[in-house]
């Protein structure tokens, strides 16, 4: 029914209104570096096996294992960079004891962005993304600074994460009001367990020809089957813990959000065996039906893990399958009671 992974075949899609042309699958670097895989040929050779089937499209950031990520990106593109799109982000802090290395100031921007062509041994990035939302920052400030290093060649074009629809009108309107260029594309969070964007972000994406590559396909390991109960979520690489509290402050593996997710796991891997494909596959696969996706983010960390959804560019949906899903977990409902709120959002003296 579907080709294997030495055969897989992926079409290519126009990133918005860029022209660029990138695979349905992203290769996503988070995992790659001390957070997640610390052995560089390893993340190396899973690198090259995704290049390998086809995948042209790389996307990294300065804060994933504090720049590490983004240096063996740099070390598996080389002599092969001219041939790819390679995505990187900026915000996130960079150290502990300089409050100015973060953020999105003119100041932080054009330093950093020479940091990250380092590290990745390129003259040039394709697609400069602001992380998060800075409100400590003018916005028009950060849509001047990105400008300017587009004119200087530093990057070719710039784009936004998780960004509420709200911030990317309002972005877009400050563009062509003061003159700047505007995000091209824009990185949600996006999967069957977390729909929320389908009601407002893509709708504001497709109104103004964003691309959206969307992160997070597999709901942090849910979708790959990876937590059958609360045993599964002890142990090292527990994502879903480390972002609960973070975000929540605590984590309950016996939460009812939590137990309803399980639950609906074992659904969608019926479903996932009917169709003949993973559950993995399903839920990425399920991501780019939507006509707003243009890339899915995929993130191993190791080679059994790439393995498990390299096919899924590949894969359509039945109709009957959709609506299966949309049945089980309704459009635009999320299933955690918080979502990656944008920066600045849980500060007490904007809630008093």
């Amino acid at each position: 029914m579907f080709r294997t992974t030495s055969e897989v075949r992926m079409d290519f899609r126009t990133l918005g209104a860029t022209g660029i042309r990138v695979t349905p699958l992203c290769l996503g670097a988070m995992m790659f570096g001390a957070v997640g895989n610390p052995d560089h040929g390893e993340c190396v050779r899973i690198i090259h096996r995704a290049l390998d089937a086809g995948i042209n499209f790389i996307d990294t950031a300065d804060a994933y294992s504090r720049g590490e990520s983004e240096e063996i990106v740099g070390k598996a593109i080389k002599g092969r960079r001219d041939a790819l799109v390679i995505a990187t982000k900026f915000y996130t802090k960079m150290s502990d004891t300089d409050p100015n290395m973060r953020g999105a100031s003119r100041r932080w921007i054009v330093r950093e962005v020479e940091n990250s062509l380092r590290r990745l041994g390129t003259d040039y990035i394709d697609l400069y993304q602001l992380h998060r939302y800075d409100i400590d920052t003018d916005i028009e400030e950060v849509l001047f600074t990105l400008t300017e290093l587009v004119r200087a060649g530093k990057i070719r074009y710039f784009g936004s994460s998780t960004l509420p629809a709200d911030r990317i009108v309002e972005s877009h309107w400050v563009a062509e009001r003061r003159g700047t260029l505007r995000f091209r594309s824009e990185q949600p969070p996006y999967s069957i367990f977390n729909r929320d964007v389908e009601r407002f972000v893509l709708p504001a994406c497709r109104r103004y020809g964003m691309g959206v590559l969307s992160y997070s396909p597999l709901d942090g390991g849910f979708l790959a089957g990876k937590y059958r109960g609360p045993a599964d979520f002890a142990g090292p690489n527990n994502r879903i813990e480390r972002f609960a509290k973070f975000s929540r402050g605590s984590f309950d593996p016996d939460a009812d959000y939590i137990r309803r997710k399980i639950a609906l796991v074992g659904e969608l891997t019926r479903l996932a065996d009917e169709a003949g494909i993973g559950l993995a596959e399903l839920a990425v696969a399920f991501v780019l039906q939507h006509p707003a996706i243009t890339a899915a983010i995929i993130g191993p960390r190791t080679m059994q893990h790439l393995e498990s959804v390299i096919r899924a560019g590949d894969i359509a949906l039945s109709a009957e399958t959709l609506d299966r899903i949309d049945a089980l977990c309704p459009p635009g409902t999320m299933f955690d009671p918080v979502n990656d709120l944008p920066s600045g959002t849980m500060k007490s003296a904007l809630r008093r």
